[in-house]
């Protein structure tokens, strides 16, 4: 068991600085403060009345759950956590970042430590094992995607099952029958990827309203499994004229494929995307492609954090608060009318 005397050799301070800190009976500097906190948390002490006093007062820090998996875009998480770090700094707050690969452990334990006045995390599943350890530590916490069961956190997402619908709407209204929804690797599925779940699940819901055939096939986003699937896709159905793609890793390899078939895009086949605007332009023929504000999803979380530490801090309940960002569709040149 980790003790007090653990922590101060840790920190470098005495074993009275670090009861100090714990306690807040004595002023002490930022900069030592900052050092023993730390430490609570990297050795991973929980003193009960420590603890107590510790969360009663305000850190000024916001950790930030991120995800480190290979089946993550990254340049989206990062352009997350710059908003995050940049609207926490608005209100004169700091943003620890804290990898998932501790999983629930992880943030019980920086939930327990009072090192981060709120948690805001990333990444998460329609059934996240995370979000109930954060309930039992009274943790204020935003979510930036939407859990099946939001109780307890504020949330804020994209609203991906319009996007899916989005993407079935522009096709059948160009005509096309059969289509075919290239995602992300099967791992996503089976961890059940709040993103990946709820477009597809919006995208089924609106081609079986609008009379589209349709099947969903996962693909790792390189080019061999991208092959594959297409190889696979058109043994099922030779017909398919449109494709929707979430998966930001399979675009390039697709397009390059079903231009070595003798599919020209889009006069014989149409490409929609999930993905970035940036990514969008960079092809040739450009994506139509559904996409939505990334930037503002970190400041939401920020705002839905803050307004729950203010009013925890204030003896109030915080309000629990549901923001789904609206997709837009911007057709480029990847989409056509359904060849005859």
């Amino acid at each position: 068991m980790v003790t007090l005397n653990d922590v101060a050799k840790h920190a470098g301070v005495s074993a009275s600085t670090v009861s100090y800190v714990l306690s807040g009976k004595r002023s002490i500097s930022e900069q030592t403060r900052r050092r023993v906190e730390q430490s609570v948390v990297e050795l991973g002490y929980h003193p009960n009345a420590g603890a107590r006093a510790l969360a009663a007062r305000r850190s000024h820090i916001i950790a930030l759950v991120v995800p480190l998996r290979a089946d993550v875009y990254v340049p989206i998480m990062m352009e997350i956590a710059i908003s995050v770090t940049m609207a926490a700094r608005q209100h004169g707050y700091d943003v620890l970042l804290i990898t998932n690969d501790e999983g629930v452990d992880g943030v019980r334990r920086v939930a327990a430590s009072g090192l981060a006045d709120g948690v805001i995390l990333m990444d998460v599943e329609l059934d996240d094992e995370r979000i109930p350890a954060l309930r039992a530590q009274g943790t204020q916490a935003a979510l930036i995607g939407l859990p099946d069961n939001p109780a307890g956190v504020s949330c804020v997402d994209h609203d991906f099952a319009a996007a899916g619908a989005l993407c079935a709407d522009h096709l059948a209204d160009l005509g096309h029958r059969e289509i075919a929804f290239i995602g992300y690797g099967s791992g996503v599925y089976h961890r059940h990827a709040g993103y990946a779940e709820r477009t597809l699940a919006g995208f089924r819901a609106r081609a079986e309203l609008r009379g589209l055939r349709f099947l969903h096939r996962p693909c790792e986003g390189t080019y061999e499994s991208t092959a594959g699937t297409l190889a696979r896709i058109l043994a099922d159905r030779p017909d398919t004229t449109g494709f929707v793609v979430q998966n930001e890793g399979a675009i390039g390899p697709l397009l390059n494929l079903l231009r070595g078939l003798g599919r020209t895009v889009p006069e014989d086949a149409s490409v929609v995307a999930l993905c970035p605007e940036q990514l969008a332009e960079q092809y040739s023929p450009r994506l139509t492609a559904v996409t939505g504000p990334t930037k503002q999803l970190g400041r939401v979380a920020v705002e839905q954090v803050m307004g729950r530490i203010v009013a925890a801090g204030r003896g109030g309940r915080p309000t629990d608060e549901l923001v789904l960002l609206d997709p837009v569709l911007t057709v480029r040149e990847s989409t056509g009318p359904a060849p005859r």
